[in-house]
């Protein structure tokens, strides 16, 4: 039964895969596939171990051009498979991983009269278990065991004594380990042969001189192509083609546009099969003139011409004939209608074959062949399309997500015609369901489950081709679990400084944190916060939070917690004594370093000499470090030399902090020269320093001034002795290591011609890959390896060298593989439309794919447009959400969403769509009417009526300001009336607008009104102001009190 299901996909040509290592045929699509794999309720991180494991193949297309063929089986036209590993995944036996294609099964043609009776289709792959393999024709797999003419070595099917009516078709191998199966690409296995002419007695063909005529070769049986020659007379004597005889390669005829005396004789047609090279000759057909006279001139007649629609594929050479019987020989000629001819096209056989080679997508239209004599013309039109096979512009990506998650799948491709996509599961075909959606190659599956992991492939195909895409998804489902380095630790710290204790369980789904101290539930503030991976942050630590903390981790597979404990401690504070010396060559000196700490801390001390750690072994005895008591230590510098002369540094480490402070040192040549010496000599200098010099007399009074500076002269090279400090990594793009340093400074470069020496190598591997880095300013190295999977540690160390020779190395240190650009798209975004010119997007991203964002990119762009005239708006940092102003209103806009990093962009999301506001009424509320009494001004106006293509009104707006100030107060309300205190004395500007979806509506008229300290009208009289639109105003007065409520 489970070959029934089989044979229901196998003509969708599945095949294997192939990664971007690989290589391809030029013109021909390739294909790609990942494998896949399900471990129920594995933890994320052993989840990483099936990542970058590239695969090839192509899809079975047809063929292209043969080679020479010498009586034995061959394989033709698919590319040479290959596959890569990475050295530490290849080499990396307790990996389990699902069967990958090292070798796939290409088109055999076997010639049948071979004196080697077996054929061999080769297949192999890669996999943990191994796999096993079975091979299916036209979709039934075959019974190795019963058949004795059948057998498997490593994966390869041998076919002994191979027979056309049994064995030709289409082959597939399909092999198995326990993570599922692959199935190959189709393979054709053909038998050529070459048949023979019928001996039947060829019937004379008889014509008047002048007459055209068309002898028909009708060849045998045969398998593959054949080419056509003919004989005339006896062999080898074959007839030449010129502009009047013509020999079709489509139709194997001989065509004679107009007979002369000298035509008259036998005929044979030879025929040589491609890949056999066997031939055979036809019965003669002999050719007579009449005798009942002359045949007379007339027009020509197309008697063999290209088909009405010649397709090609891209890359290909195509071959259009054109041959006419006519009396004079016409003459052929040929023309691209509406357009030239490709300046590469070739005019063969005296112009019947317009030959163009590598065709291309513009060398497509209509083509023209006109045959012309004295007599006339003739015309035949035939259409030349061009079509590509389809090729990706976006794969797919191995994803593994959380129960209940999203996934989106997107595969794009080209190709002429445009593909069209499916998609399988398991190499099943994969329908629409309630939670499945698939759309123009985007596949979402809405809040997965363990029942969605396994193998999924999109299939973009057009009527020449298929091309394949695989991805694995993965479920995770898996209680907490923390790693061995987060359990049960003592964090020490000092006062005022932050703390963070680290809580980042591996659980899926992801799982509820809970911070406790002792027992008592933490609860966040604005110095104390939960940060989103679940550690837990504490700002300016003081004693109050020293304690036992505790991480809860809880998800629905079960729970985990780790416990801390925190200390704080007082800081350490250093004085370093004395704070700059000057000494003359000869001289000694101690360095005192005293530590104020915590009693509770130990404290080591460290000596540095203009940065570099003092090594007191190799110094000849110049330096000594002397430790009286716990909290202090000194250094002595005994017989000073020029060369000791540089900052000092004494660095305090505790447990808790690390505190240093620092003290120059000066040195000047010794005063020991007589005052009758006209010369000294400085020794112990650097190598390769410009050094200037002084001279100072000195004697029982005093010293005097110094003399002006000696001319600058450098001391010679010498090999250098520093290496660069701080070496670490840097972010960088995918597959690139990013190796950066301190540069050594020119006063310890020794010498011209200073470089470094970059080492590096896989973690726990042996040989060391050295790089030169020539500029002795350069502080960083990129390494390129497409084999490299993110994340993978290196050891690392950098050197120094100069035209004297190599330096020493810095200290070995392990830095990993740059993560690349984002690998997932943002999920759940959202579009709110805000107002007529505003639109809100809110997205998530999924945090543990690779690749962290620094930022993400909004695109954005009206129905009517497409995607690549998208305007762009980016964000930095964590945001997830970002407001889309400027826009124009009553428009529907798509949006899309990436993230982004120093390495590049990761693919976008899927589109979504919001359509802005209709524009805010653009008609002002009209006749105003208000009744001033004291401070109380009672407002009344006609409601605003909105044009169709304007949001509806939703309410009103007053809006107060005192006559010189700009901030405006506002009263809202939903009637077409309002009453206004006006709070203070003088004059005060009043405006009406209506509110909408689409905003504020266009503003009345500005009203002026004066305020009297907000005290009544003395007279029981009140004035009612009307402000109208129209041309004319209308003052009434009343005798009655305004009430102070609406109208």
């Amino acid at each position: 039964m489970m070959w029934l299901s089989w044979k229901l996909f196998l003509f969708l040509s599945l095949t294997g895969c192939l990664s971007e290592y690989s290589e391809a045929v030029p013109g021909l699509p390739t294909s790609y596939a990942a494998i896949l794999r399900i471990k129920s309720g594995s933890s994320p991180l052993a989840s990483f171990n099936t990542k970058n494991r590239p695969r090839l193949s192509s899809p079975s297309l047809g063929s292209v051009s043969s080679p020479g063929w010498r009586g034995a089986a061959q394989h033709y036209h698919s590319p040479t498979n290959l596959y890569h590993f990475s050295e530490a995944f290849k080499h990396d036996e307790s990996v389990d991983y699902g069967p990958v294609f090292v070798q796939e099964p290409d088109d055999v043609i076997f010639p049948t009269d071979s004196e080697e009776k077996k054929v061999s289709l080769n297949c192999q792959a890669r996999g943990n278990p191994t796999p096993t393999y079975r091979w299916l024709r036209n979709g039934t797999e075959i019974d190795i065991e019963s058949d004795y003419r059948f057998s498997l070595i490593e994966g390869s099917l041998i076919i002994n004594n191979p027979s056309e009516m049994k064995d030709s078709g289409q082959y597939q191998c399909l092999t198995t380990n326990v993570f599922g199966s692959i199935l190959s690409r189709e393979a054709v296995l053909q038998f050529a042969y070459l048949g023979n002419f019928s001996g039947r007695t060829r019937s004379a063909v008889s014509v008047r001189e002048g007459q055209g005529v068309v002898l028909m070769c009708s060849p045998p049986l045969h398998s593959p192509e054949i080419i056509y020659s003919w004989v005339f007379n006896e062999f080898p004597s074959f007839v030449a083609e010129d502009s009047r005889r013509f020999i079709s390669q489509e139709t194997g005829n001989l065509y004679i546009s107009k007979v002369q005396t000298s035509d008259v004789g036998s005929y044979i047609c030879l025929v040589k099969n491609t890949v056999t090279n066997a031939r055979v000759l036809s019965p003669p057909t002999p050719l007579t003139l009449r005798n009942d006279g002359v045949m007379g001139e007339y027009e020509p007649k197309i008697e063999v011409h290209f088909p009405y629609t010649v397709t090609a594929a891209r890359g290909t050479t195509v071959k259009m004939e054109c041959f006419a019987l006519g009396n004079p020989v016409p003459t052929i000629s040929w023309r691209k209608v509406n357009g030239h001819n490709p300046s590469k096209a070739r005019l063969r056989k005296s112009q019947a074959v317009l030959e163009i080679p590598n065709v291309q997508l513009e060398d497509a239209g209509m083509y023209e062949c006109k045959a012309e004599n004295s007599r006339g013309r003739n015309v035949f039109r035939g259409q030349l399309q061009v079509y590509t096979y389809p090729h990706w512009v976006e794969k797919l990506n191995d994803t593994q997500l959380d129960s209940g998650d999203q996934l989106r799948w997107e595969c794009k491709a080209t190709g002429k015609p445009r593909p069209t996509y499916r998609w399988l599961k398991n190499g099943v075909p994969l329908w629409p369901q309630s939670r499945i959606e698939m759309v123009n190659g985007v596949l979402m599956i809405h809040s997965v489950n363990l029942s969605d992991a396994g193998m999924y492939q999109c299939l973009a195909e057009n009527k020449y081709g298929t091309i394949y895409v695989s991805a694995e998804l993965k479920i995770l489902a898996s209680a907490p679990t923390f790693p061995l380095n987060q359990m049960r630790k003592t964090i020490i710290v000092t006062k005022g400084q932050e703390v963070v204790i680290e809580c980042k369980p591996q659980a899926s789904p992801k799982p509820t944190i809970t911070w406790k101290k002792g027992d008592k539930v933490l609860r966040e503030s604005k110095r104390i916060t939960i940060l989103p991976h679940g550690s837990l942050r504490i700002l300016n630590a003081s004693k109050s939070d020293e304690g036992r903390y505790l991480c809860q981790s809880v998800n629905v597979f079960g729970s985990a917690e780790i416990i801390a404990s925190v200390s704080v401690k007082e800081p350490t504070r250093i004085e370093l004594t004395p704070k700059k010396i000057e000494l003359t060559v000869g001289e000694s000196i101690v360095l005192s370093c005293k530590a104020l700490h915590d009693s509770t801390l130990e404290v080591t001390f460290y000596w540095t000499l203009n940065g570099q750690p003092i090594d007191f072994d190799k110094e000849g005895g110049h330096f000594e470090s002397i430790k009286a008591q716990a909290s202090s230590a000194d250094l002595m510098i005994r017989n000073i030399l020029l060369m000791h002369a540089g900052r000092y540094g004494c660095r305090v480490e505790t447990a808790a902090d690390t505190v240093s402070d620092e003290t120059e040192l000066l040195v000047r040549v010794p005063d020991v020269i007589s005052g009758d010496m006209e010369s000294a000599m400085a020794v112990e200098l650097n190598p390769w320093v410009e050094y200037e010099f002084r001279v100072v007399a000195t004697n029982k009074i005093g010293t005097g001034d110094p003399s002006v500076p000696s001319r600058v002269i450098r001391t010679n090279e010498a090999v250098p002795k520093t290496p660069p400090a701080n070496v670490s990594g840097r972010s960088g793009r995918r597959h690139e290591l990013v190796i950066a340093w301190e540069p050594v400074s020119e006063e310890f470069q020794n010498g011209e011609g200073f470089g470094y020496i970059v080492a590096f190598r896989p973690n726990g591997t042996r040989g060391w890959k050295e790089k030169m880095v020539t500029s002795s300013d350069a502080s960083k190295f990129i390494y390129r390896d497409e084999s490299v999977p993110p994340l993978t540690p290196f050891e690392v160390k950098v050197g120094v060298y100069n035209n004297k020779g190599d330096g020493p190395f810095s200290p070995i240190v392990v830095i990993c593989s740059a993560e690349g650009e984002p690998t997932a798209a943002p999920i759940d975004v959202k579009a709110t439309s805000l107002s007529v010119s505003e639109i809100l997007v809110a997205w998530k991203h999924i945090k543990e794919s690779l690749g962290r964002p620094q930022g993400f990119e909004v695109g954005y762009w009206k129905d009517m447009e497409q995607e690549e005239a998208a305007e762009k708006v980016k964000t930095e940092g964590n945001e997830s959400s970002v407001l889309l102003t400027g826009l124009e209103g009553n428009t529907l806009y798509h949006l899309t969403v990436r993230a982004y990093n120093t390495a590049g962009y990761g693919p976008p999301s899927a589109a979504v769509h919001a359509a802005t506001k209709k524009s805010p009424p653009s008609q002002a509320p009209s006749n105003i009417m208000w009744i001033q009494d004291g401070s109380h001004v009672s407002l009344g106006w006609e409601p605003v009526r909105p044009l169709a293509n304007e949001s509806d009104v939703m309410g009103y707006k007053v809006l107060f300001r005192q006559e010189g100030q700009s901030n405006s107060q506002v009263i809202e309300t939903q009637k077409t009336s309002a009453v206004v205190l006006l709070p203070d004395v003088g004059v005060y500007i009043i405006e009406v607008c209506a509110v909408s979806e689409g905003g504020d509506g266009t503003a009345s008229p500005q009203i002026r009104v004066p305020s009297f300290s907000g005290g009544k009208v003395t007279s029981a009289q009140s004035t009612l102001h009307v402000l109208s639109t129209s041309s004319s105003s209308v003052t009434l007065l009343l005798a009655l009190m305004v009430p102070s409520t609406s109208w």
